[in-house]
Formats: C-alpha cells, structure tokens, sequence
C-alpha cells in the first residue's frame, strides 16, 4: 500500500456584521443592559432594559400590542463561564456572546412546532461570578394570532435542547437542566402594569437510561418493512408495543385517508423505525427529513395535535450518505412517473439510495458503483493499487481520518466516496476493503524522541494536504481502545513515497491528527488539472461550492457557498419575496433528482454589501457541517482589480428544461456591449461567451457565478456574481453577461462571514 504525500500553505482570514431576517418579522439591531444584582427578577431585568432603550434608542419601535413575552433563564455549567466585562452591554464582549447565544435560540424556535407564531428572542442580561457558572436571561416573543402558546410549550421545548441527547443547536455547553425558568408577561413592551405570570421549571434530571439495544420489530400492521429490528423509544417517545398500539389507529386513518402516497411506509418508519448496531450504544435510522417533509406536506393538517409536535421534521436527519436515515422508497418508480425512465442505468446517480444504477446490467449485486460513470467494482478492489473506476476514485482516500473503525464498519459502502471528510481523528486505512489504523509502535521503539516527532508531523501535514486541507495543527500518539482492529506501519517513514506494511501492534499505540482549515476551489474528484477533460454538461463533483436556490420549492435563483454558513448572490433574487420561504440546495446538478450527496438548508438572513452593485450574503439556518467531494468552498478573489493571477473563466448555468447543471465559457467583453442591455455599476464586468452556439441549451438564472480558474490550474476562484437571467439565443445575437464584481466587495465579505 502506497502513498504519495506533499505539503501546501494557505492562510485564510476572517472577520463581522448584522442579519436581516428574510422571514417577514422586523428585527432591529438592538443591544441590552446586563443586572449585577443576581436576585433582580426576570420582569425587573425586562423593565431595565425599557428604560434604557427610553433614553438612548427613542427611534426603536415597541413590539405590536398583544405579543405573547416569556421571559426565561438557564445557568451554564461547562462550555462558558462568566468574565466580569459581560455584566456591562456596551463591551465588545457582551455584544458578541449575547448574539451567540440569541442566534441558537432563534434557531431553536424557528426549527420548533411553534416556528409559525415565534417572532423573536433576545438576551436580556448576563449574569454571575467571575470564572464559574453563567447565567443566561432572555425573552422570547411570538405572534398569538397563530397560535396560543403556553409556559409549557416554551418549557417542553427548551428541555429537549438541555438534554444532551437530543440537543441540536445547544450541543458544546451543560446546562443544569434544574436551573431553567420559564415566566409568562401577559402585558405588551410598552405597558407598565406587574405582569400575571406562572413560573415553570424543568424537573430534577435522573438516572441515566440504560444504552439503546436492538430488538425484534413486533407491530404487526408494519410486517412489511424491508428490516426487522427496531428500538424504543421511537420518534414519538413510545416505550413499548402496547404504547405504540394506543396511537397506531390515528395513523392508520391519515393511510387509509390517502393524503400521502407513501403514508404508509413513512408511518410505520416513524413508530417502528430501523436499529442498526454501535457503539457505545445501537442507533435508531429514522425516516429522512424530505421524506417527512413530503408526508407533512399532504397529511399534516390531519395530525393530531400531539403528533404534531413530535413530527416537527427539522429533528428528522438530513441524509448525507448511506446509513444516515432511510430515504422515501420507490425512487426509480417516480423516476418513470415523472417521464424520466431515461435516467434509469445512465450512469449519473439520480436516487440517494442509488436504486437507479444498483440494478442495471453494468452493476452486478453486491458490487460498489464507482460514483460517476457506468462502472461497478467489488470491494475488494478498493485501494488495491491499480484505478478500476473511470475517475480513479477507487484509489482515492486510502488513508483518511475518523474517530473509530467501528463507525466506518458499520456504514454501507455504496461508492469509494466517503460520506464527509474528517477535520480530525485516527490515521485509518484502507486496503481491498479492509480498514484499520496506522501504528507508530515501530517509531517509537526505533527513532529518538525528537527524530520521531519530526517524522510524525512530516507524515500528519502531508496526510492532511492530500484530504486538501491547508495544513496540520496538532499530531498526538494515542493508546487504541477499540477490539479487533487491523494495523499497519510505516516501514520507511524518510522515503520520498511511505510503504506501509500490515503488522500486529501489541502496544496499540496509534496516531491521531487534527488538519486545519478545508482548501477552497478543488474540484477534488477531477484527476487532472485545468480544464483538461472537464466536460461541458457537469458530472458529480465538478462544481461543489454552486447552490440552487429555491422560493417556496421553485428554482429561481443560484449561489455559491463561500464559508459553512454563507452564500453569495444578488440581491434580485429577493425583491419583493421578503415572507417567502427560502431553502438552498447544494451538491445538486439535476434539479429533478435526489442523488446521495446533496444537502439542503433554509436561508434565514441576508445583508446586503455597502459597496456599489446587487452583490448580498445569505445566512443558512445552520453551518454545513459535512463538507465532501460534492459539497465545498469556492476561493475569493484577491483586492486586485482585475485579479491578476486567474486564466480560463466560466459561468454554471442550466440546459434540457432548466434541468441540467452546465458551464459556459466566457471572455470578457467592451461595457459598451452591457450598457446597450442594462444599467451597469462602477464595479460591473461585462463579458459573453467564448464561443458563440446555435443549440440554445443554456440558461442562467440570477445569482449565477462567474468562476475563474487561478493560474496553478488547480483552484477556482469566484470572480463575479450574475444580477440577472440569460435566456438562451442563437447564434450570432449572443446577449452580453453582466457581472458584479467580487474583488470590489472582498473587504466587506471577509468581515462578514467571520
């Protein structure tokens, strides 16, 4: 087993701004007043931060009469503590811890059952002693018009983000579950009476629950799903059978009401989802987020009201990659239905479970698809040194980082593409199908000390390059805790290409590494550089940082991923769309497929650039946290104006129906040809294609990027951003592409997205 190892050094800075909500509620920037007197009550802490805005903010409008307040608090016990400057709200401090914990708990809300009537929630002060616990006041604000909330919601809510458990957007802090307090004010902003308020507080936590275990599924109405091991507690917090018999009529009515076609599967997935075996404990799979969105969409207003809650499918799992959750079944059906059949085999994955290439002549069963093309391979050949695949990617990541052997095992490998690149853990290998882990036993018994740690952080920085992460920032030797574990070491770790050589490691000593930042522009699945090879209609991995964006569940518009929570586009997109829902889609070239490696994202702000042009960043609901081949950033462009270090450029836009992901070369063009078309800004670039067409097979849509290939012909860089749709033409009456320049609005972007 070989592995060529190089090295590479990037810097990458970052730095700040405001969200606008794109949801319809007014938020104004505010700060707050922080109490050093501990015993003040929460009413005494609201009345404080009033009189201040009084005095300093009399611009600042009251909420609408009749908003439901409730006023709560929680303590911190790990992951944060007091420092005496978070008592005062003008500090840079306060203003920056007060907005992190004000941004989760937005999250929190907007992701909950109660997400129609939640306006807002701020911090209100933050108090306690210096070094120890802090304790955390806010108010949360809802719009009773929709719906009536009480104590007790806000409470049900909230201590399911206390438990660590279940905890999603609270997940580095321990909270003390008995500390929360949640009070209802039955008066508006602006009124001066005492409040009517009940108090409610969270129950003593207890034992811990013994591990979850598998056992034999026994609901007989759901005898026909494709497993027949599940687990409780279900979804719905049933404990056993006879729990899950006493809700089973409701759901067999929304079946046989037909407001759903797959109702019956997603039902039967819900109350008896599928267990799959882990460690420290066995893990529930559970339906995916779309496919409960689907559900919802057709029999959520027939729910009752307590199921309600508990199918709020943002806690359902996003699927990124096989074993994730279980996906809507009967893909390549809805494939045909939808006149698509020509999918079915062609060697472009169009199903997350990859049902549409699995049973085609070309994949034989029990074979691995090759991810792009219509090749399969055995799992032995996986890193047996020789390129099966047509991209090679049966050779690729041979040597990668995880947190353990157990967790790779027991994931279904259906391509050689790993699910998400690891940022961290163990040096794991693997050899025709076998994983393990790289032993350091023979170093250690063989170089001196300081030798050795100079061999270690070679080997770590150049691993971490080759996963296209900018460098290493830690390398630690560890003790293995896991059973049954092959190994290998390094037999000649001075050797320009390190031979690594299966042996037993008695002392089970490991490495462990921690890479830094994720390299932006790779097209980490292409094998050559430039644009040699990169075909015009796009495969998977081509563009992983271009994201379609979609208002109520129609593309529109497109964007680029820039940071793990940031897109650029136009602002064009949004006119006139400020109570519209918007949701972002990445890793996806066939808009009217679901292939394994997409993900997708509600957008929950934006801002606008100062400087001149259409050019805004949109905020996602929460940071895309499973980076792979398919889903990365794009590189910013330097200060320079034009950036001097870019040669071939192209623009993504969308051919066959606006369906398919596509590129267009482009030339820069005279303004005169853009003026005669639009209104450019001093910050505009004009261009058109590099090759004039007469099949009309292209489309842009607003928010398309202009991307230029950086002269390394490795890294691709982000250029400009389209103000507006390109309908295709004919040949020879091209119309002109106007751009808004990104070197112009660099400085602004860096604050932000830090």
């Amino acid at each position: 087993m070989y592995a060529d190892l190089g090295t590479t050094n990037n810097d990458v800075h970052r730095t700040v701004c405001i969200v606008v909500c794109l949801d319809g509620k007014n938020i104004p920037y505010t700060t707050s007043i922080a109490s050093r007197n501990q015993q003040h009550t929460h009413e005494e802490r609201y009345n404080h931060r009033r009189r201040y805005y009084s005095v300093k903010n009399t611009f600042l409008t009251s909420d609408p009469p009749g908003d439901q307040v409730f006023l709560a608090t929680f303590r911190v016990t790990k992951g944060d503590s007091f420092t005496a400057e978070l008592a005062d709200p003008s500090t840079e401090a306060f203003r920056i811890r007060s907005r992190e914990y004000r941004d989760r708990l937005n999250l929190i809300f907007r992701r909950s059952w109660l997400k129609l009537s939640f306006l807002a929630s701020d911090v209100l002060a933050l108090d306690g002693v210096e070094g120890r616990d802090l304790v955390v006041h806010f108010d949360v604000r809802f719009d009773p018009r929709y719906q009536t909330i009480t104590t007790g919601n806000i409470v049900d809510i909230l201590s399911r983000e206390l438990n660590p458990e279940t905890s999603r957007y609270l997940t580095n802090l321990t909270i003390e579950a008995k500390s929360l307090e949640v009070q209802e004010s039955l008066k508006a902003l602006n009124a001066q009476n005492s409040p009517q308020s009940t108090v409610s507080t969270l129950p003593p936590t207890t034992t811990a629950p013994p591990p979850r275990k598998c056992s034999k599924l026994d609901l007989s109405y759901c005898k026909h799903l494709p497993y027949n091991i599940s687990s409780y507690p279900n979804m719905l917090g049933h404990q056993s059978l006879s729990d899950v018999e006493e809700d089973v009529i409701a759901f067999r009515e929304l079946v046989d009401a037909e407001c759903y076609p797959s109702a019956y599967d997603f039902v039967c997935q819900v109350l008896q989802p599928a267990c799959r075996s882990s460690q420290p404990e066995d893990l529930l799979q559970l339906p995916c987020r779309s496919f409960c969105r689907e559900f919802w969409n057709g029999c959520g207003s027939r729910l009752p009201e307590k199921i309600k809650r508990a199918l709020d499918c943002s806690n359902f799992p996003e699927y990124t990659g096989p074993g994730s959750c279980r996906p809507k079944p009967g893909c390549v059906q809805a494939l045909q239905s939808k006149a698509l059949s020509s999918r079915i085999c062609d060697g472009v994955i169009d199903c997350p479970d990859l049902s549409d290439e699995k049973n085609c002549a070309y994949c034989r069963d029990g074979y691995m698809h090759c991810g792009v093309g219509r090749t399969c391979v055995p799992h032995s050949k996986r890193c047996d040194g020789k390129a099966d695949c047509p991209n090679g990617s049966d050779e690729k990541d041979c040597l990668f980082l995880a947190s353990s052997v157990q967790e790779l095992r027991s994931q279904t490998w259906s391509t050689p593409h790993i699910t998400k690149y690891s940022k961290e853990g163990y040096v794991v290998f693997n050899e025709k199908g076998i994983i393990g882990k790289l032993c350091t036993a023979n170093l250690n018994a063989t170089l001196p000390e300081t030798e050795m740690d100079n061999v270690l952080q070679t080997a770590a920085s150049s691993l971490c390059t080759l996963l296209t992460y900018t460098g290493v920032t830690s390398v630690e030797v560890r003790t293995d805790d896991e059973e049954d574990v092959p190994y290998v070491y390094m037999e000649d770790p001075s050797a320009p290409e390190i031979t690594f050589v299966r042996a037993p490691c008695p002392s089970k000593e490991v490495l462990y590494v921690r890479c830094s930042d994720l390299e932006c522009g790779i097209q980490s699945l292409r094998t050559s550089g430039g644009i040699n090879g990169l075909n015009k209609m796009a495969e998977p991995g081509d563009w992983p940082w271009h994201v379609a964006l979609f208002k109520e569940g129609v593309h529109v518009c497109d964007a680029t991923l820039v940071a793990d929570n940031w897109l650029l586009t136009t602002a064009y997109c949004f006119q006139g769309q400020p109570k519209a829902e918007w949701s972002a889609r990445l890793g996806v070239i066939r808009l009217s497929s679901t292939s394994p490696w997409e993900q997708e994202r509600r957008i929950v702000g934006m801002i606008k650039s100062p400087v001149e042009g259409t050019t805004v960043l949109v905020k996602l609901d929460r940071p895309v946290t499973t980076f792979s081949d398919f889903v990365r950033p794009v590189c910013l462009p330097s200060s320079e104006d034009p950036p001097s270090n870019t040669s071939q450029c192209n623009t993504l836009g969308w051919a066959r129906n606006r369906d398919v992901l596509q590129r267009v070369q482009l030339k820069h063009s005279a303004m005169e040809k853009c003026e005669n078309i639009s209104i450019p800004s001093v910050n505009s670039v004009c261009t058109e294609q590099a090759y004039s067409t007469d099949d009309c097979n292209e489309e842009e849509v607003a928010g398309s990027s202009m991307l230029c290939l950086q002269a390394d012909s490795r890294k691709w860089v982000l250029t400009g951003i389209g103000s507006w749709r390109i309908a295709c033409s004919k040949d020879g009456i091209e119309r002109p592409r106007l751009y808004d320049k990104i070197s112009s609005h660099i400085d602004w972007i860096k604050a932000t997205i830090s």
